[in-house]
This record gives structure tokens, C-alpha cells and sequence, in this order.
């Protein structure tokens, strides 16, 4: 059938086309059994992207992107491109389909599901039922900022710079999504930041409450500083509910919470663009997972956060909010089925690759939709 779900695939480097492979076996089911296409284009991310096109991303994959509904995306980098100088980095491709998408919230859900609670590192009842949501505003602070770079002075000493800078707009708006996900959620946000030693973090800690106080008075909001979180979150995780952070601190904390869960390979994440008058906008979903090239090609990469993260597509992008519903408990099915990948391996269970994994959440699928 035809459809006008324009879907941009990147695979990029080391597992992710492996993983991604995984996800074209959903879409291929969806078709067939549900009735759903996607108009699919695939491209070029990264270190595959550096190698064909000289660029980790290319202005016709901007361009495509731009065009497209929405993007999922694998993962970039590798030690073959380690050398490359800092402006031809494999992670460069992401950072600029994030900055020229506008894509300036990054979700990342770190949920704890129930056959996983004992591959987590903490103890069972810390993490037993975890659902916290990190937004990581992703298009602004210290990754962005200038001036930045590496400077020789006159007697050979160098000098690393990296400028942490955030307008009262950038705050604001993210601020809002995280809100408004409390209010689908339990109604709270914890917002991090450094306000005891960093100007950025006083403005932060500064706009988030005027807008938490003008605008969501019926949402609970607490501040708090970043390496606290950082405690909390190893101590009494399920206090949270959505944490709000600056692009440095949603990305340590959205690795140390994905921690909690048991493996990275298992934690999808979504990052969204302001919504247009047409009620459309630009989103691109990636697994929290890197591109893994120690055992990329091995046949043994997780692909639940690559499948996760198109469930997430499928709630954000396109409102398919069943058939996201669907997917997420075909993967909880399996997990419960006793099936495991290297990275979430536990004694008693059946260890299994990348293929049988994909290949087991289908199964699941025709089972649940039976």
C-alpha cells in the first residue's frame, strides 16, 4: 500500500547496521500484518558516510533528513577513523543532523523492565519498577558554544577550550517539554544543573522556574545539583521522575541511569524538533548504545534499543501509540521468555545473537497480535 510515512534510515558504523537490520524485519511485519508502510529511503552517517562522501554527513543527507517524517539512526564511529582530524569526527555527523533538524530535546527513557531487574548493578529493590525519563537539551552548551579549540602559545603550551553558553530561549523550551512529560507522567521534574559554580547553571536554575511557576503550577518541581543526581540516582533511583539537564549533564546522566537498567544495549531515545504550524516536526531516534566496534560483525549486538527506539518513532513521529505499545511488549515477552544477548546475559537463561533476538520479537508480534 501506499504511504506518506516518509521514514529516513541511517545506519551508520560498527553494530548499527547490524542492529538496524533488526528494525527492517518490524517494518517488513508491519506491513504484511498490520497494514502499515513506510516510504523508506536509506543513507549515509559517520565513518561510512567520511569513506563514500568525504563528510560524516553530507548536505544531501541533511537535506533528505529534513525531508523525511522522521530519521532513526544506528551509531557512529570506530578506531578506523580515531586519526581524523576533530572537524571530520564520525560523531560529528549526529551533532550536525541535530543542530541544522533543530532537534533540541533529547528524551531518553531508563526504564528497569521486570525480566531484568537482576541484571542491573544495583540491588533488585532499588531499580525494581525504575521509569525515570531524562530530557537532555541537545543542540546548545558546551558542545556547541564558542570560542572553542585547542591553542599554542608562544612558549608551546596549549590550551583546551570548551565554552559552556545557553540563552534564556534555549532553557525555556526544553524546559516546556520536560513539563509537559511530567504531566503524562507523576507530575514531577528534577532540574540539574551547577548554579553553586557556573554562571550558565544560575540562568538555568533561574528561567526553569519561571517557567515551571508561570506556566506549570500543577507540576512539582525540584532543583538539583548535578553530581547529587549523580548519588541519587545510584542510591534512590525511583525518586525521579523526569530529570531536565544541559546537554553535558543529560548525556552523563542519561549513561549512568541507563547503567541502572542493566545495559545500554537495551535503551532507546528520541530527539525532537520544536512542532511547526502544520503540527509536524522533525525527530531522529537513536539507540543510547555507541557503535560497539569491539563486536561489531560478530553477530551479537543487542538490537532491543534500535527496536525500542523505532517504538518510540512510531509514538512521537507518526501518533501510533498501539502498535508502539505493541512492540515494547513483544521485547518484554522475549526478555521474559528466558532469551538474552551477551550484554544482558544471566545463569539460567538462553543465550542467543543479534538475528535470533530480531527474529524472536517478530515471533512475539504475531503471537500478541494473534
Amino acid at each position: 500500500m501506499s504511504s506518506n510515512k516518509k521514514l529516513l534510515i541511517l545506519p551508520g558504523d560498527g553494530i548499527g547496521p547490524e542492529v538496524m537490520r533488526e528494525v527492517r524485519r518490524v517494518v517488513d511485519w508491519m506491513d504484511r500484518r498490520r497494514h502499515v508502510s513506510f516510504n523508506i529511503e536509506e543513507g549515509l552517517v559517520g565513518g561510512a558516510a567520511l569513506d563514500a562522501e568525504g563528510t560524516p554527513c553530507s548536505d544531501e543527507t541533511v537535506a533528505r533528513a529534513k525531508a523525511a517524517d522522521a530519521v532513526l539512526f544506528g551509531s557512529v564511529g570506530g578506531p578506523k577513523w580515531d586519526s581524523m582530524p576533530f572537524d571530520k569526527r564520525p560523531e560529528l555527523g549526529v551533532l550536525r543532523l541535530r543542530k541544522d533538524l533543530g532537534l533540541f530535546a533529547n528524551l531518553r527513557p531508563a526504564v528497569v523492565l521486570d525480566p531484568l531487574v537482576e541484571a542491573s548493578s544495583l540491588k533488585p529493590d532499588l531499580v525494581r519498577g525504575l521509569d525515570v525519563m531524562i530530557v537532555r537539551e541537545s543542540t546548545g552548551g558546551i558542545y556547541f558554544g564558542e570560542p572553542r579549540g585547542i591553542h599554542t602559545d608562544a612558549k608551546g603550551k596549549r590550551t583546551g577550550i570548551d565554552t559552556e553558553v545557553y540563552t534564556e530561549d534555549e532553557i525555556a523550551r526544553v524546559a516546556r517539554i520536560a513539563f509537559d512529560l511530567a504531566r503524562k507522567r507523576r507530575n514531577k521534574v528534577t532540574s540539574v544543573e551547577k548554579a553553586n559554580v557556573m554562571q550558565s547553571g544560575r540562568l538555568w536554575r533561574a528561567v526553569v522556574g519561571e517557567i515551571g511557576k508561570a506556566e506549570f503550577r500543577d507540576v512539582e518541581l525540584e532543583h538539583m545539583y548535578a553530581d547529587n543526581c549523580a548519588m541519587q540516582l545510584c542510591s534512590r533511583p525511583k525518586q525521579f521522575d523526569v530529570i531536565l539537564g544541559s546537554n553535558l549533564f543529560g548525556d552523563v546522566l542519561s549513561d549512568l541511569a541507563a547503567a541502572l537498567t542493566g545495559s545500554l544495549g537495551m535503551l532507546p531515545s528520541a530527539t525532537l524538533g520544536a512542532v511547526d504550524s502544520s503540527g509536524r516536526r522533525h525527530a531522529l531516534y537513536e539507540p543510547v548504545h555507541g557503535s560497539a566496534p569491539d563486536i561489531a560483525g560478530k553477530g551479537i549486538a543487542n538490537p532491543c534499543a534500535q527496536i525500542l527506539s523505532f517504538a518510540m518513532l512510531l509514538r512521537w513521529s507518526f501518533g501510533m501509540e498501539e502498535d508502539a505499545r505493541l512492540l515494547e511488549s513483544a521485547v518484554e515477552k522475549v526478555l521474559g521468555g528466558g532469551l538474552r544477548t551477551a550484554d544482558i546475559m544471566q545463569a539460567g537463561m538462553a543465550r542467543v545473537g543479534t538475528s535470533v533476538m530480531g527474529e524472536a520479537v517478530v515471533r512475539e508480534l504475531d503471537k500478541l497480535s494473534a
